[in-house]
């Protein structure tokens, strides 16, 4: 039974992994800010008309909570979406998808900060070395890179450090469902992109794409909508259910892994010491999951929102 609900994490990290080569295509014809609202325009109506069949329009309403929507959707979707597109501008997608990966330990560290709850000393040196890992990556191993990293890498740390305010915001909605409470942020978050874009294109910060642009993205935006915010979302949320979330977050590191095959099947042949830098990238990860995870642990009751990490759409985030 536990060797099939692999299969939904599996689903969402491979699907998640494949997106950032594509969104980076798109950035082609499309500025990254407009780029974003249009997948999230989409992915809201589908998210909408999922929630509704599923659990009726009263899932619709904020409960008094929306404020707390708001600030999580902007801060989440908006920031982290936004800033994962522009990073993409500036990085290549294999190496904004080693950022990405570093969403659950981000997320103890929030959880530090807000809560007071300390992670083990050797979760944060695995931390470390993980970024020493993706700083190689991004670098090459050369000083001269550390202006890529600069540019690209800034963007991702507050991207990442966004979705991990949404993720731990997130375990305050253990009541509501996980496609409520997608739903509601993403659209408090497209809410705000859709208002920053417009008035981006007013001042000329971008340009609003025409027709023929949109009509050249509509495959790529069709794969970050259908599967990178709404398949991969719910198969997601799915295996946290069913495998518990710390069994389910290492799979997140599949992600870069996933995205180095498809630059490569693409054409790109990494140096060495990139390569080398993803292993102690992921290797790092994957010690630091297994640092955080309790000692004892049960498999969660089907239904329950156990973690707020079973909400989170990394992709998104770019979105995700």
């Amino acid at each position: 039974m536990r060797s099939r609900a692999t299969a939904y994490p599996l689903v969402a990290v491979l699907g998640w992994g494949v997106m950032f080569p594509i969104l980076a295509s798109a950035l082609n014809r499309v500025d990254p800010l407009n780029l974003t609202t249009a997948r999230y325009l989409l992915a809201a109506v589908v998210l909408v008309a999922i929630l509704l069949f599923r659990e009726g329009a009263g899932a619709l309403r904020h409960g008094g909570r929306a404020r707390e929507v708001l600030v999580l959707g902007v801060v989440g979707f908006a920031g982290f979406n936004l800033l994962t597109n522009l990073a993409l501008e500036h990085a290549a997608p294999q190496q904004i998808s080693l950022f990405v990966a570093t969403t659950p330990v981000i997320t103890q560290l929030v959880r530090w900060a807000r809560d007071g709850v300390r992670p083990k000393p050797l979760l944060l040196a695995l931390s470390l070395v993980a970024l020493l890992g993706v700083g190689l990556v991004i670098t090459r191993g050369s000083l001269a890179g550390l202006g890529q990293f600069g540019l690209g890498g800034l963007m991702m740390i507050g991207a990442v450090l966004g979705w991990g305010i949404y993720t731990h915001g997130a375990s305050r909605f253990g009541e509501w469902s996980p496609l409520r409470f997608t739903t509601l942020t993403a659209l408090a978050g497209t809410a705000a992109m859709l208002a920053l874009s417009i008035g981006a294109d007013a001042v000329g910060w971008q340009h609003a794409p025409g027709a023929a642009d949109l009509v050249a993205v509509t495959p790529q935006l069709a794969y970050a909508v259908l599967v990178g915010a709404v398949i991969s979302v719910l198969a997601w949320n799915t295996g946290v259910q069913r495998l518990g979330a710390a069994n389910a977050a290492l799979f997140m590191n599949l992600v870069p892994v996933t995205t180095f095959a498809v630059q490569i099947v693409r054409g790109y042949r990494p140096e060495p010491v990139e390569l080398v830098g993803a292993a102690i990238t992921i290797a790092a990860l994957i010690a630091a999951n297994l640092a955080a995870r309790p000692r004892t642990a049960s498999l969660p009751r089907p239904g329950a929102v156990t973690d707020p990490i079973a909400v989170t759409d990394p992709a998104a985030v770019s979105a995700r």
